[in-house]
C-alpha cells in the first residue's frame, strides 16, 4: 500500500500556494529556501499522517547518481524537523538510503511534455536496497510531481523488489489541474533564474549548493557567456564542478564537453591528478 502526499495543490497556473521565485531558486540550489521547504513540508505531513508513524522510519529522496538533485538538500531539513517530531515521542530517529538511477540525461525534464517525459525516463531504471527497507516505513521524497513519471518508475521498482512495507510518496507540490500542461514545471523553475548570470548571483549569494539542474545548465550554456560566467568564479567552485561533473558521466556527453574541456584547460592548473 502507498499513500501520496503533497504539501502544495496546483489547481491554478497564477496561483500555487507559494513564491515562484522561491521555487526557481531552490531547483538552481539555495539552501535557504531548501530549508524552509523543507520544515514546511515535514510539518504538513506530520499534520496529516504523524501519528500513524510507529516504527523505524527511513527516508529516500529523488533518485540521483552522483550529483544530488535540489530535492537532497530540502529531504535533509525535512529530516532535521521529523526527527524532532519522533524523539519527542521516544521513536526511532529517521534512517536514510538511496534509489541509484542507471541512465543520466542531458534533456531538461520540466519542459516536456508528458509522453516525452514517459519516452525518455523509461529507458532509466532504479535500484533499492532491498533488505535494508524491510519492516520499516518508507517515505519518497521529492519536490514536485506533474505527470507521475517519477512516481510511476518508483512503483514500479517497488513492484519488482516485491516490497511489502507501508510507503509514503511526498511532495512538496502537485500539479493537480488536468489543463494545466506539464511544461508548467519550467515556468516554475526558471521563474528567478533566466540566465547564468542569475545563478552567478545566487553562488556569490553564499547558501548555494551544487545540484544536477545548476551543474547541466552551467555546462550546457552558450558558450561565449559560459566563458565570462566562469572569469567570475573561485577555482575551489570550478574544481568542485569539473569533479562533480566527472562523476556524474558529465564528460562523456557531447552537450557538455565544451564547457567542461575549457573548465579543465582554463583554471590555472589548479586542477590536479595527484602530482
Amino acid at each position: 500500500m502507498s499513500t501520496s502526499y503533497a504539501l502544495h495543490k496546483i489547481k491554478n497556473e497564477h496561483h500555487f500556494g507559494f513564491d515562484p521565485d522561491d521555487y526557481s531558486r531552490f531547483k538552481f540550489g539555495d539552501e535557504v529556501v531548501a530549508r524552509a521547504f523543507g520544515f514546511d513540508l515535514a510539518e504538513g505531513f506530520i499534520r496529516a499522517h504523524g501519528a500513524s508513524l510507529k516504527g523505524q522510519v527511513v527516508v529516500v529522496p529523488s533518485p540521483y547518481s552522483f550529483i544530488p538533485t535540489a530535492t537532497f538538500a530540502m529531504k535533509n531539513y525535512f529530516v532535521f524537523r521529523l526527527n524532532r517530531y519522533l524523539a519527542d515521542r521516544g521513536l526511532p530517529v529517521v534512517q536514510e538510503t538511496k534509489v541509484h538511477r542507471t541512465v543520466t540525461y542531458k534533456e531538461d525534464y520540466g519542459g516536456l511534455s508528458a509522453d516525452e517525459r514517459i519516452a525518455l525516463i523509461g529507458n532509466d531504471a532504479f535500484h533499492i536496497d532491498r533488505a535494508f527497507l524491510e519492516g520499516k516505513t518508507v517515505l519518497f521524497l521529492d519536490d514536485i510531481r506533474i505527470t507521475g513519471g517519477h512516481e510511476r518508475m518508483i512503483l514500479k521498482m517497488v513492484r519488482e523488489y516485491g516490497l511489502q512495507e507501508p510507503l509514503f510518496l511526498l511532495y512538496f507540490a502537485e500539479l493537480v489541474n488536468p489543463d494545466i500542461p506539464p511544461t508548467i514545471e519550467n515556468f516554475l523553475n526558471y521563474h528567478a533564474i533566466r540566465s547564468i548570470f542569475d545563478l552567478d548571483a545566487l553562488i556569490r549569494g553564499g547558501s548555494f549548493v551544487l545540484n544536477t539542474r545548476a551543474a547541466k545548465y552551467i555546462l550546457h550554456y552558450d558558450f561565449e557567456a559560459f566563458r565570462i560566467f566562469v572569469e567570475g568564479q573561485t577555482d575551489a567552485f570550478l574544481e568542485y564542478l569539473y569533479d562533480m561533473a566527472i562523476g556524474n558521466g558529465y564528460h562523456t556527453m557531447d552537450a557538455y564537453r565544451r564547457n567542461l574541456d575549457f573548465i579543465r584547460a582554463n583554471v590555472q592548473n589548479k586542477i590536479r591528478y595527484g602530482d
